[in-house]
């Protein structure tokens, strides 16, 4: 009986044995199976489909930084494995993949993906630092700047569904509330005589942030050269940290059709993370969104539905593509997950929520 008992326990023992193993091999498969072959920065230069090129300077002021500090290169790809590594773990079938959108990265969009929100259980909710950099500064008024938190708040929360065009109907399940919130922290006012601040971050080094590891800091001034604002993506150096924002584009601006603040809404996309729809490049250029279909470029004005390049619809009405303020109205649940990955413990925007 006792040799039956240590022949049962061997066996066990062997069976947990090669479980544990099963496990760990699993585990190790997960983490190489993290997909960052489409990964880059550098970006193409797009010939442009209308007239406002340089809407949004986020990329160009990425590339720039990148090039003037190699060891960002790094931190940005670190940035987007945790981020695919969070989104490959909450998959409903466990299966792993990278962070591949737009069909699979294969220049085509041929089919409709859907991706499902994921449940975190954390409350995002974002303090807000506006800095109000203008010859008078008073010219932007308390009023606007409330508006324009109004904006974002909506923007980021409504799904706006109604608001697709009939035939979109491929749409109506990526359209998301993102469930995050921006509150006001506090304005700033700074009568200053620049003229215009380019993209060189100059607007931050005169006036730095407050506190960017735990709040939004927002410069509102002119910029110049016909851009509505840049954005600084998780990773980089926390002196420049935030958004710089083209004063005339908040809410009843004198920068139409882009004076609905919309352009914030845009900017905050890429301060969490998100790329531009098209992905900055032709077809086969990813926005590492599984649910956004490809494009060639930017589209401008309000297009009719169905635009299409690369073999779909482009999804126009997406906050991160360049279309009117009044003709741009969701995120997708991608964009969604996407943006929330980088709160999660050890993201790389988790210290706000501390």
């Amino acid at each position: 009986m006792k040799k039956l008992f240590l022949g049962l326990a061997i066996m066990v023992s062997l069976l947990i044995g090669c479980q544990d193993e099963t496990n760990n091999k699993q585990e190790i498969a997960q983490e190489v199976a993290v997909d960052m072959s489409d990964f880059y920065i550098e970006t193409d230069e797009v010939a442009s489909k209308g007239a406002m090129s340089n809407k949004c300077y986020s990329m160009k002021v990425l590339n720039r930084q990148v090039k003037e500090n190699p060891g960002l290169y790094k931190k940005m790809y670190d940035v987007e494995y945790a981020t695919r590594k969070f989104l490959n773990s909450k998959k409903p079938d466990g299966t792993p993949g990278g962070g591949n959108g737009n069909g699979g990265n294969n220049g085509g969009g041929d089919g409709d993906v859907d991706v499902e929100p994921i449940d975190d259980g954390l409350n995002i909710s974002i303090p807000v630092y506006f800095h109000i950099v203008l010859p008078d500064a008073s010219a932007v008024t308390n009023s606007q700047v409330q508006s324009q938190m109004n904006v974002i708040n909506s923007d980021f929360t409504s799904p706006n569904t109604n608001q697709l065009p009939s035939g979109a109907t491929d749409f109506i399940n990526d359209a998301t509330n993102t469930e995050i919130i921006f509150t006001l922290a506090g304005t700033f006012r700074h009568d200053d005589a620049t003229s215009s601040w380019g993209t060189n971050d100059a607007v931050k080094q005169a006036y730095p942030p407050i506190t960017p590891e735990t709040h939004l800091n927002i410069w509102v001034c002119n910029i110049g050269g016909g851009i509505l604002g840049y954005a600084q993506f998780p990773g980089g150096n926390s002196d420049t940290d935030g958004v710089v924002l083209l004063y005339s584009s908040l809410p009843g601006g004198s920068a139409a059709p882009y004076n609905e603040g919309r352009t914030l809404t845009h900017e905050i996309g890429h301060y969490l993370n998100l790329r531009h729809i098209w992905g900055d490049g032709r077809c086969r250029q990813d926005d590492f969104v599984e649910d956004t279909p490809a494009s060639d470029g930017p589209n401008y004005g309000c297009p009719s539905y169905p635009t299409v390049n690369c073999k779909s619809a482009d999804m126009t009405m997406n906050y991160m593509d360049y279309t009117d303020d009044a003709c741009m109205y969701m995120f997708t649940d991608g964009q969604r997950n996407r943006m929330r990955a980088i709160f999660q413990p050890g993201g790389a925007r988790a210290s706000m929520l501390n």
